[in-house]
């Protein structure tokens, strides 16, 4: 899923390739995509582009103050096209989720992989319009030392549910969180509310440092290599069985219904591996 990083490198690549281009059409090819109504998709059409910014992990597309807001899910992308096809797209078919028309010729497709469909588009006047936009907690690069333990000091669940609830911090998933986690030596088990203050600065320095790292290696990729920079840069996450870089200990992966969770038992669980079920007792 595109986090923080990936989505204010978007946005950076956006306001470098889209602002001051008009938006000559949008097409929709997959209908569950759009969320909105009114406006309708038809109104961008003739608008230049003003702006593109980023809420937590939701991308913001300034058209003459009406904003196409998208929430890239978890298997969706934005590809950047130097020229597009003048016919509109059959719906339905293939990953293809909305098409945009820029008056150069050039243009970007949303797509989204997979069967199980969850990328989001709105057309709005004001993104605060967008639910998730206004249930979104302070971005994660905004908050200071102080906000930050409280907030976690607010949160009776584990330090991994934590970080990852887009209501209490946002723009960090599953990905960074274990990355964070990671650099911090943190169990993803630990209770938020139960971390010491040594163990809160660990967790906001780290919070800090792989997310600015992160965005440093990406802002200023073009589109369609913001993912590879991404896997390259990772320690932990989608590593399983694979010896750590800091310790040399095998990656270790706990699996729940839908998703899965990286770790390394030498740097963050005194080297205990964790149950692979969702409520395990260890290590809180």
């Amino acid at each position: 899923m595109p986090e923080l990083p990936e989505v204010e490198a978007l946005a950076a690549f956006l306001r470098e390739n889209a602002v001051g281009r008009v938006v000559t059409r949008v097409d929709l090819a997959a209908v569950q995509a759009i969320k909105t109504f009114d406006p309708a998709l038809s109104a961008l059409g003739g608008l230049e582009v003003t702006g593109a910014s980023r809420h937590g992990k939701f991308l913001d597309l300034d058209v003459s103050g009406l904003h196409l807001v998208v929430h890239l899910a978890r298997a969706g992308w934005l590809h950047w096209r130097s020229a597009l096809p003048p016919a509109p797209p059959k719906p339905g078919r293939g990953p293809l989720a909305l098409r945009v028309h820029l008056d150069n010729g050039e243009g970007f497709d949303l797509t989204e992989q997979g069967t199980r469909k969850g990328l989001a588009v709105y057309v709005v006047r004001n993104p605060s319009e967008v639910p998730g936009i206004a249930r979104l907690g302070p971005d994660a690069l905004q908050v200071d030392r102080e906000q930050f333990a409280a907030l976690m000091g607010g949160r009776s669940g584990q330090v991994k549910g934590a970080l990852t609830d887009q209501t209490v911090i946002s723009g960090i998933g599953n990905a960074y969180s274990d990355e964070i986690l990671h650099a911090a030596r943190l169990s993803p088990f630990k209770m938020a509310d139960k971390l010491s203050e040594d163990e809160l600065v660990r967790l906001f320095d780290a919070m800090r440092a792989t997310l600015t790292d992160a965005l440093e290696r990406q802002v200023g990729q073009k589109a369609a290599t913001l993912k590879g920079e991404k896997r390259s840069g990772l320690t932990v996450h989608a590593r399983t069985g694979l010896p750590c870089p800091v310790c040399g200990d095998s990656v270790r992966e706990v699996s729940f219904a839908d998703t899965s969770l990286q770790y390394c038992p030498t740097c963050q669980t005194g080297g205990k591996p964790l149950a692979d079920r969702r409520m395990s007792k260890l290590l809180r």
